[in-house]
């Protein structure tokens, strides 16, 4: 295992630090071979892929495809591949895992239950995850504590257990306010679907547009209590 930053220490340097300067020490810490942003083209994820991509054009960003995106996101995925002249790294379900388990259960299993639900992005997501972070030492992530229950404890710096490996959130303080100000002065492409009331998008089965007086993430698997809406990606387990 690697060596091990004092991480209480960094999120105390670096807590009122623009994510630029964020993003600069994860390149310079870790490298550009062994640092990925990870990006689900969430506002978030756009914000850090045009900090990254000023900073060092040839950054490593990966696109996980788990097959059922809206076409609004492969179209951003697109668009943004052309405005920043880049190629995202993109990872696809092991087509075995996705054969038998839809052959088994049907396309739309993940509805029956949580587990059943975890189960299907585990397949999707997580298990391409895990084939990505096997080649890099730190990944960053547009998560910020705002966004709902189960984000609201992260940090800027965080050892990931799971994975024995850094994770970066250079966002964890900003605002959804502060986001789209972002978008919007450096006229970054965001999802089209944002327009129409998706604050938080995902696979086009297990979103939905929210309400005004929702959560950010409501529209996010909406038939399950919100203390479980993950999708295993960012599971946090600290070790001892």
């Amino acid at each position: 295992m690697m060596e091990k930053l004092d991480i209480k220490q960094l999120n105390r340097k670096f807590a009122n630090e623009h994510p630029k300067e964020i993003i600069e020490f994860a390149m310079k810490q870790w490298g550009q071979k062994n640092t990925v942003l990870a990006s689900s083209m969430s506002i978030e994820d756009q914000v850090l892929t045009d900090l990254i991509i000023r900073q060092n054009p040839l950054a490593r960003i990966f696109f996980i495809d788990t097959g059922r995106h809206f076409e609004e996101t492969y179209q951003l995925l697109e668009e943004t591949m052309h405005k920043y002249s880049i190629k995202y790294e993109v990872y696809v379900p092991q087509s075995q895992q996705l054969e038998a388990i839809l052959s088994d259960c049907g396309p739309n299993f993940f509805y029956d239950s949580v587990e059943a639900r975890k189960q299907c992005c585990h397949i999707r997501k997580v298990e391409p995850l895990k084939r990505v972070l096997s080649t890099a030492d730190a990944w960053i992530c547009g998560l910020r504590k705002s966004q709902s229950l189960t984000r609201e404890n992260i940090n800027i710096f965080e050892w990931d257990a799971t994975h024995k490996m850094y994770k970066v959130n250079p966002l964890a303080h900003w605002s959804e306010e502060a986001v789209w100000e972002y978008i919007l002065d450096r006229q970054v492409p965001y999802n089209q679907l944002y327009s129409k009331k998706f604050p938080s998008i995902g696979c086009r089965p297990c979103t939905r547009a929210i309400e005004p007086e929702e959560d950010v993430r409501s529209g996010r698997w909406w038939w399950e209590e919100p203390e479980k809406k993950e999708c295993g990606l960012h599971i946090r387990m600290e070790e001892s």
